[in-house]
């Protein structure tokens, strides 16, 4: 069994940056991909970035990318979202989650059932 929290949401202006971490313990983190979703008041719950268990391999939905980055530190077992040039529409609970799979399709790292864990959220606002 997994265990993940995300910690570094907050409240932040337009256009400026917040680093979110995600820390996982209970299980080999190396073995892992990693995910970041996002779920906005009255929204599903949406993709936003995967790497793989290597580092090697990112993935990221459209409406971040070039904004946001994710990276990750296996001697730490973290998770690192690093998100630039917020803005309003990027509100929402940020959660972390684990898939024990290497998908090649990259499509598969963009749903929710492809994950086995997940962390409990941190909340990001951007205020305009």
């Amino acid at each position: 069994q997994v265990q993940l929290v995300e910690s570094g949401g907050g409240l932040v202006q337009a256009g400026g940056s917040l680093r979110l971490s995600c820390a996982a313990s209970g299980g080999t983190f190396s073995r892992y991909g990693m995910g970041w979703f996002r779920q906005a008041p009255g929204k599903e719950r949406e993709f936003v970035a995967v790497i793989s268990w290597s580092g090697g391999r990112t993935y990221y939905a459209d409406s971040v990318k070039g904004r946001f980055t994710t990276s990750r530190d296996n001697a730490k077992n973290s998770v690192y979202l690093q998100m630039n040039t917020l803005n309003p529409e990027d509100t929402a609970v940020y959660y972390c989650a684990a898939t024990r799979n290497s998908y090649s399709n990259r499509n598969s790292y963009y749903k929710r059932n492809s994950y086995d864990y997940w962390g409990q959220g941190t909340q990001v606002t951007v205020s305009s």
